[in-house]
């Protein structure tokens, strides 16, 4: 018995050793989670783009209680930056549990491409590191400490997740973007976060054409670009009802089942026309207006006027991707696939697409009102 006790006791000896001796090499790791890059100038010598490439790492210290470091470097790439990155820190740098990317507005207008083609590259990330525009400087926002968040990098992710759960956002990893950019019927997008006094806000999504920053959908709008672009079936949207007929009536749309579908028709004259068709079911959560919503009649009434301004703002969005020239809906698969690939080579889309007759529906359905008529 004794000698079974001392085999238990040795055993866990060596555990616990073996714990301490992982720890201390994890601690000597420096894992970076969140990556930024801004556009500076070009070198007056070599006419090359100059970058400042930020990092954050989250630290664990002797007592226990988790900070972090950040680093920042002028580079030419990424991979560059990560080599003088080594000569700034005691830690073994490593890549592997890099979750997002931040991207100065200044560089997105110039072209993010080689940054993700970089990343891409590396057999080391997952493809699910996310791509974000920072409205501003990236290094700024990343560098600042935000006293009720201690790890930027974690306040950073789990906002974006939140978020995307709730379709304010789409989620855009290295992998979306890849995808939409080689594809030549869709462009790419990506969220917009940007810096204010005590917190990180989101301010839109941006519209690429290509890899370039376009423009952008305004923080509220963001909702019915998401009715537009896929099926969703969670999110709410704070609607205006009275803003045209000079009165007050909101809603407060809550639970959504969003459904698309996209008509191509080819018309005579070789041109084409595009409807695109939204079934939206919702429960309203606030309600401030006229109609009374226990009653069938005022409720098919709001439903109407619910599709009317759905259309309305979808029809807008619509005309300023025209105007941009920015696919970001993916209209241009849905008329590739109508057409043969000698038709779509011979196509010059950006032309057509400029001049495209898009027209859009919303059948509205509230699905609940509340328990009090």
């Amino acid at each position: 018995m004794r000698k079974i006790l001392q085999l238990v006791i040795a055993v866990e000896c060596f555990l616990i050793l073996l714990g301490c001796n992982d720890q201390r090499i994890l601690e000597k790791q420096g894992f970076i989670q969140t990556a930024g890059y801004d556009l500076l100038r070009k070198e007056e010598k070599t006419g090359e783009d100059e970058l400042l490439v930020s990092v954050d790492i989250p630290k664990a210290d002797p007592e226990g209680q988790m900070r972090r470091e950040t680093l920042s470097v002028l580079a030419h790439s990424g991979k560059e930056a990560k080599i003088k990155f080594s000569e700034q820190t005691e830690l073994s740098l490593v890549s592997g549990q890099l979750r997002d990317t931040l991207y100065g507005i200044k560089l997105a207008k110039s072209g993010i491409w080689e940054h993700i083609d970089d990343l891409i590259r590396d057999p080391s990330l997952s493809q699910n590191v996310k791509v974000v525009v920072v409205n501003g400087v990236a290094h700024d926002l990343l560098v600042k400490n935000y006293p009720q968040h201690p790890r930027t990098s974690q306040y950073i992710d789990r906002m974006l997740e939140k978020e995307a759960a709730s379709n304010q956002i789409p989620v855009v990893t290295i992998y979306d973007f890849t995808r939409d950019y080689f594809d030549d019927g869709i462009d790419p997008v990506a969220p917009i976060v940007k810096e204010s006094t005590k917190n990180i806000t989101m301010d839109g999504i941006a519209l690429f054409k290509k890899d370039r920053y376009i423009t952008k959908i305004e923080t509220e709008k963001t909702l019915i670009f998401a009715f537009l672009r896929h099926n969703f079936r969670k999110g709410e949207i704070s609607i205006d009802l009275g803003k045209a007929k000079d009165r007050i009536e909101r809603l407060l749309l809550n639970s959504i089942n969003s459904h698309r579908k996209v008509h191509v028709k080819r018309m005579k004259d070789k041109s084409f026309a595009v409807e695109i068709q939204l079934k939206i079911e919702g429960a309203v959560l606030e309600y401030t207006g006229e109609h009374q919503l226990s009653k069938d009649k005022d409720r098919r009434e709001v439903e109407k006027l619910i599709s009317e301004y759905i259309v309305h703002e979808a029809d807008a969005m619509i005309k300023l991707m025209q105007k941009n020239k920015v696919d970001s809906l993916g209209i241009g698969k849905y008329v590739r696939n109508s057409l043969s690939y000698e038709e779509w080579q011979a196509l010059d889309w950006d032309e057509v697409y400029t001049n495209l007759e898009v027209r859009c529906t919303a059948k509205v359905v509230i699905k609940d009102f509340g328990k009090f008529k």
